[in-house]
């Protein structure tokens, strides 16, 4: 019953109170019972792989940082934490290469240090990451004529071969050069600083990542996605399912966390 308990628990959102109702139970034991479930314990055999990894947040200062094998689609391994670190992600790698995995490759978010953190192991950025990342700084609906073509350029990250994106990002470079070097007066504080800074930032942030946005397409026997996505759908399955059981403890969403990352 125990087991029947856990199960209805953690993957077919039932609450306490639904389950005190439907076996006769009052909530406390129901409580006493799903605490007695013993944390899973992970085995698994080494092997080649590429890892995709990123951290989900649940509250600002609490989260869980996980490592999944993409080959097989499997989380092979995880850590709660405050806020994720580039120490952090290379501690984990380090990890999994110590219980016998042959990691290939990477594929991150593109924190700073990110690239260059794992020795020879090629990495990957998350495009949609970078769509992000330009969206922050010039919105969905740039106002500039320069910050619309950027981001039509952008979205064809996705969708086009390296060369042909590396030939768009410079053309549109030559054509705005001399308009992102425009600068502005502050009166009050008397220095000038450039006119479109977000425009640059965004620029700037394709430019610096290039590099690391195509190696899929570097390494084609690798198979490396080219996008975190996998990890998106695990995170966003986490929180639907915590979201049934708000204000529980944290041991014990710790606990359904694990559950669900190993299953």
């Amino acid at each position: 019953m125990i087991k029947s308990l856990w199960y209805q628990y953690t993957h077919e959102k039932q609450t306490y109170k639904s389950l005190s109702k439907k076996y006769g139970l009052s909530k406390r034991t129901i409580q006493k019972r799903l605490d007695e479930v013993p944390v899973i314990d992970l085995t698994f055999n080494g092997g080649d792989t590429v890892i995709i990894m990123d951290t989900c947040y649940f509250r600002r200062d609490f989260g869980v940082m996980v490592f999944r094998n993409h080959y097989q689609n499997k989380n092979i391994f995880w850590k709660f934490l405050k806020h994720e670190t580039l120490a952090e992600y290379k501690r984990g790698i380090d990890h999994i290469i110590s219980t016998g995995w042959n990691v290939l490759g990477v594929v991150c978010d593109g924190k700073r240090g990110m690239f260059s953190a794992f020795g020879n192991i090629p990495v990957q950025m998350c495009q949609f990451h970078q769509v992000t990342i330009i969206t922050r700084y010039i919105t969905r609906n740039p106002k500039l004529e320069a910050g619309k073509e950027l981001r039509k350029i952008t979205l064809l990250i996705t969708k086009t071969e390296k060369e042909n994106f590396i030939s768009m990002l410079e053309q549109w470079y030559c054509k705005w050069e001399s308009f992102l070097k425009e600068k502005t007066y502050n009166i009050e504080t008397g220095k000038w600083h450039y006119t479109h800074r977000r425009l640059r930032s965004a620029y700037r942030s394709l430019s610096t990542n290039l590099p690391y946005l195509f190696v899929y397409r570097d390494y084609p026997k690798l198979n490396v996605p080219n996008t975190t996505n996998s990890l998106e759908g695990v995170f966003s399955n986490l929180k639907t399912k915590l979201r049934v059981h708000a204000g529980i403890k944290q041991h014990r969403k710790i606990k359904i966390i694990n559950e669900l990352l190993a299953k």
